[in-house]
């Protein structure tokens, strides 16, 4: 047997994933544990659980492999700050002490945490590192189901590389060309999430679903002055209007005099209409030059297959867009492509790459990320333990019974907690810790933007469906298991809009009834689709099935078990706690039942102000 631990950390995201003799037996988030978001200490909590997932012991593991090379990182920032000299001694001044303290020496660091976790362990010659972008790369083609792809990595920056295409032909995987900092269109995308107010890193989702809402009207005004694009994709960005190679922000004083208003503040000014306009048009441009780039690849290289990964390959508008072009016949997108899925490809290089073993795949399986259900699960007695502890009160049934209940409180239009089997590894909740709704409410998407998740109010939500309904009710007629294509309802399921509604503006589209399935209609009538298989996650199936029975709706809400700020929920007592802080009225772990009206009261938190804003 052999075993090689995948660690990403120090930037955002920090994960631990297991491959044992090059299998993917396991993976999670550090955020999911410590319940800080996006969490970038050095995930032990995580490290813990995968081992013990694969029932091993660190001094089990062949080798640990880390998902970029900080030496090549640390000479990026020289290189920059030299360059841009005497721009950007502030920024210099706060980043240098960092490097030269820790992270300039991460493997003297990583050795130290893992032999704090084993004091027996010796990383000396384990540790290996990888190049952040290969490390992308590796985590979309080898656990594809592909034996030959084009792979299309997309984020803000690795060590230099921003963009990068490599060529996977079955053991093999080269990256063949690259784009280099600072131009980014990672950065440019989070260049406008700054600006419109919104948190970097975490907040480049709130610009794509707000952007449907406005009109892309300074998408030519980009591409003139902030982006010289080529036919081919490829891109350079004029610096003279950014400020993150040496600032503390994203934009500069020039960025805003060309838009005419300054940075939104979030505590401060509410969203107007320009903010729409602005999200509409850097989603236009991003979705132009990722159509550009993909078009061209697959011209020139005849490849039918393509891979993605990186952070930009979370924009799933995009995604639905190369999938409708029709350049490719498949594409497979890593479900956890920003940095936490490092950890996952870093493992991978190393086992492929690193160590030359051969790709083996099961073709029965769709892929080897095997539903992304790669986190912890808790037995039912455990669950009504650890429920007990936390003063819950509930009822244990037949699984039949638990799902057809759950199934009953849908179609009576509750907001439903839903917690079973392993955690998904990923930004996206796919079924085992969702919480769900019934599509066909006016009124869902309102409460559980509001009064659930306690998040804005434009924010859309997804459809899981049964893939084998898909066809009946979006324009989708593919797998999409990890919610990374965004596609349309089908225009018999639509509802004709009167002329008054057509006249609406912005935010007031909102509440328009557009379709069958109001609660995740967006305004463009699109929907970020999850398709639901019985292979991967049979018992999730089973429970949109019983709405089907119900209802004639093959169709549920499904958003993350979460408020706004908050990790996913990770074991039966978050759970629980989320449901007493919000109006979520039911409550399904494992087998066991909870009724909000039945709880104590006094276990009620003020869930609302719990975490910080993301």
């Amino acid at each position: 047997m052999s075993a090689i631990l995948g660690l990403s950390a120090y930037y955002h995201d920090s994960a631990a994933a297991l491959l044992v003799d090059g299998r993917l037996v396991a993976a999670a988030q550090e955020e999911r544990f410590t319940r800080k978001k996006h969490d970038a200490r050095f995930p032990r909590n995580s490290i813990d659980y995968v081992l013990s997932e694969g029932r091993l012991n660190l001094s089990d593991i062949d080798y640990v492999a880390f998902y970029d090379k900080p030496f090549l990182k640390f000479e990026r920032l020289l290189e920059t700050y030299v360059a841009n000299a005497p721009l950007g001694f502030r920024s210099f001044q706060t980043a240098i002490p960092v490097w030269l303290r820790e992270k300039l020496f991460q493997k003297d660091l990583i050795s130290k945490e893992l032999k704090e976790l084993s004091p027996g362990f010796n990383p000396k010659e384990k540790v290996l590192f990888s190049e952040h972008h290969f490390s992308h790369a590796a985590s979309a083609y080898y656990p594809s189901p592909f034996d030959e792809a084009i792979v299309l990595t997309l984020d803000g920056v690795g060590e230099w590389a921003t963009s990068t295409v490599a060529i996977g032909r079955d053991d093999d995987l080269e990256i063949i060309r690259e784009l280099h900092f600072p131009h980014s269109l990672g950065l440019l995308y989070s260049a406008f999430t700054y600006y419109t107010g919104f948190k970097v890193n975490s907040g480049e989702y709130k610009v794509m679903g707000l952007a449907p809402y406005g009109e892309p009207r300074f998408k030519d005004l980009i591409l003139e002055k902030l982006l010289d694009l080529k036919e081919d994709g490829s891109y350079r960005l004029d610096q003279s209007y950014f400020n993150y190679a040496t600032g503390l922000t994203m934009t500069n004083d020039r960025f805003a005099d060309l838009f005419g208003i300054p940075v939104r503040q979030p505590d401060k000014d509410l969203l107007e209409q320009v903010h729409m306009d602005l999200a509409a048009s850097i989603q236009a441009v991003t979705e132009e030059v990722v159509l550009r780039m993909t078009r061209s690849l697959a011209q020139e290289f005849g490849i039918t297959n393509l891979c993605m990964a990186g952070g930009v390959a979370l924009n799933c508008v995009a995604n639905g867009k190369v999938l409708r072009d029709g350049q490719f016949k498949n594409i497979w997108i890593q479900p956890a492509a920003g940095d936490a899925g490092g950890s996952v490809g870093a493992a991978y290089a190393a086992w492929h790459k690193e160590l030359g073993n051969a790709r083996t795949r099961d073709v029965s399986a769709r892929d080897a990320m095997r539903g992304s259900y790669l986190g912890p699960s808790f037995d039912q007695d455990e669950i009504e333990k650890r429920l007990s502890e936390a003063g819950a009160v509930f009822e244990t049934l037949s699984d039949d019974d638990a799902i057809k209940s759950t199934a009953q409180a849908l179609a009576d239009g509750k907001a439903v907690g839903w917690f079973n089997e392993r955690m998904e590894f990923g930004p996206r909740a796919l079924g085992n810790r969702s919480i769900l709704g019934d599509p066909r409410s006016e009124s869902m998407q309102k409460t559980l933007n509001l009064k659930v998740k306690f998040r804005e109010s434009f924010r859309p939500f997804a459809p899981s469906v049964l893939r084998e309904d898909i066809s009946d009710w979006f324009d989708l007629d593919a797998d999409s298991p990890y919610m990374l294509l965004v596609d349309l309802v089908k225009a018999d399921r639509r509802r004709e809009m009167t002329d008054d509604e057509e006249k609406l503006f912005g935010i007031e589209k909102l509440n328009v009834k557009r379709s069958e399935i109001p609660a995740i209609t967006h305004i463009d009538y699109s929907a970020r689709i999850q398709t639901v298989h019985t292979d991967t996650n049979p018992r999730y199936h089973k429970l949109i099935s019983e709405f089907k029975n119900l209802t004639g709706c093959p169709v549920v809400v499904n958003t993350s078990f979460n408020v706004r700020g908050e990790p996913i929920v990770c074991t039966p007592e978050d759970a629980f706690r989320c449901f007493m802080g919000t109006d979520i009225e039911w409550l399904t772990v494992g087998r066991s039942v909870l009724r909000k009206e039945n709880q104590d009261p006094a276990l009620a938190e003020d869930y609302k102000n719990k975490y910080e804003l993301d």
